[in-house]
């Protein structure tokens, strides 16, 4: 499986960015999609996810800036990134995970960057 993500860039404080995952199958065969981080020194921590029934989880951090959505005509999701702080730069993965018989199978994109600098 291979996890394409676009769209990181430079932004200013209070801006916003969108970020793209392209899945080389359809999305709606992980049962789980979404956006992980990891800035500088850190760890990689979630960023926002959705599961398959549509469910979606954020990160403390991001909760009511960013959201999630899926694109089922061009299966892909995207991670809208609003009002975005100094603290928001890390380099992004797109994730996806399948969950058969109690094993859970994790794919990572090739991760992002996110600046976010006046």
């Amino acid at each position: 499986v291979q996890l394409q993500a676009s769209g990181g860039g430079l932004a200013t404080p209070g801006g916003s960015l969108t970020l793209s995952c392209a899945p080389s199958r359809s999305i709606l065969s992980f049962d789980y999609m979404g956006w992980y981080r990891q800035a500088p020194g850190k760890g990689r921590e979630l960023v926002a996810r959705v599961h398959i029934g549509g469910t979606t989880t954020y990160g403390d951090s991001v909760r009511g800036r960013f959201a999630i959505s899926r694109d089922g005509s061009k299966d892909t999701i995207s991670l809208h990134m609003n009002g975005l702080k100094p603290e928001d730069t890390a380099v992004y993965y797109c994730n996806a995970e399948e969950q058969s018989s109690g094993y859970t199978t994790t794919h990572w994109g090739q991760g992002t960057l996110v600046t976010v600098s006046s």
